[in-house]
C-alpha cells in the first residue's frame, strides 16, 4: 500500500512506525480495541460525500476500552470518544488541541502533519507539512503540538476513524473573548485552534482563520 502511495504522490509518504513520526506522536499499545472497531465497522456509515465528525459517541463511550483509555492514558482526566468518518482527499487546513489526541484507524488512511512550533504570525505554510500512512488496526497518539485535520482516503471507498480528545473538544464555543493574543483569531471552537486554506469554503464559512499558506494540495491513491 505505502508504495502504491508513494508512487501516486509528489509529497512523500512515511509509516508512523518510522523515526520522524515521534516528534507528532507515538504509538498506542497495550490496549485491546476490538470492541470499538466492531462497533465502527457494522454500526457506523461512511457518508456519499465529504465527512462526517461526531465528538461523543455514548456506545463507544459505554464500553470499557473508554474506562482504561480515560484512566491510564490520559491519567484520569475527563475525554471523549467520537468519530470523523469520509472521503477526503485534500489538506483544507490545520488544527490543534491543548492536550493529545487518539486516533485508532478502522480503515488504512493518510494524515498530514505539521508542528505548531512553524506558526507564524497566524500563518502556517502547507508545504512544510509531512504525510504519515496509518494502517487499519493502528492506535496513535498525537500530541498537542502537532498540526492536523481530517484523515485522507486511500481507496473509493473513504475512511473510519476513531477520534479521543479532552471532553468538550470540537464542541461549540461559549464566549472566549475578545483577547490579547494573536492565537485567539485562530479559535474556531472549544479547545479547536484552526487554520484553513482560503479556498475551503466549508471551513472559512464556520469562521475558520485563513492562515493555511500555499497550494491545497490533493492526495492520491
Amino acid at each position: 500500500m505505502i508504495e502504491r502511495l508513494r508512487a501516486r504522490n509528489q509529497a512523500a509518504v512515511y509509516p508512523v512506525t518510522e523515526e520522524r513520526f515521534r516528534t507528532y506522536g507515538r504509538i498506542v499499545e497495550g490496549y485491546d480495541f476490538h470492541e470499538w472497531m466492531e462497533y465502527m465497522e457494522k454500526e457506523t456509515q461512511i457518508p456519499p460525500e465529504g465527512n462526517v465528525y461526531l465528538a461523543s459517541v455514548k456506545e463507544l463511550e459505554d464500553m470499557k476500552i473508554f474506562q482504561a483509555i480515560q484512566n491510564r492514558l490520559y491519567g484520569g482526566m475527563p475525554v471523549q470518544a467520537g468519530y470523523c468518518n469520509g472521503r477526503n482527499t485534500t489538506y483544507n487546513g490545520f488544527e490543534y488541541h491543548k492536550g493529545s489526541e487518539v486516533n485508532i484507524a478502522v480503515t488504512d488512511f493518510m494524515l498530514v502533519l505539521g508542528h505548531t512550533w512553524d506558526i507564524h504570525d497566524n500563518t502556517y505554510q502547507g508545504e512544510d507539512a509531512e504525510v504519515f500512512f496509518v494502517e487499519k488496526g493502528t492506535a496513535i497518539e498525537m500530541y498537542q503540538t502537532t498540526l492536523h485535520l481530517s484523515p485522507c482516503r486511500v481507496c473509493d471507498q473513504g475512511f473510519k476513524d476513531i477520534v479521543v480528545l479532552p471532553r468538550g473538544t470540537n464542541t461549540p464555543l461559549q464566549d472566549a473573548g475578545e483577547g490579547t493574543e494573536k492565537e485567539n483569531q485562530l479559535l474556531l471552537m472549544k479547545n479547536k485552534w484552526v487554520l484553513a486554506h482560503p479556498e475551503r469554503e466549508p471551513l472559512i464559512r464556520q469562521g475558520a482563520y485563513p492562515g493555511m499558506l500555499g497550494e491545497n494540495r490533493e492526495l492520491f491513491y
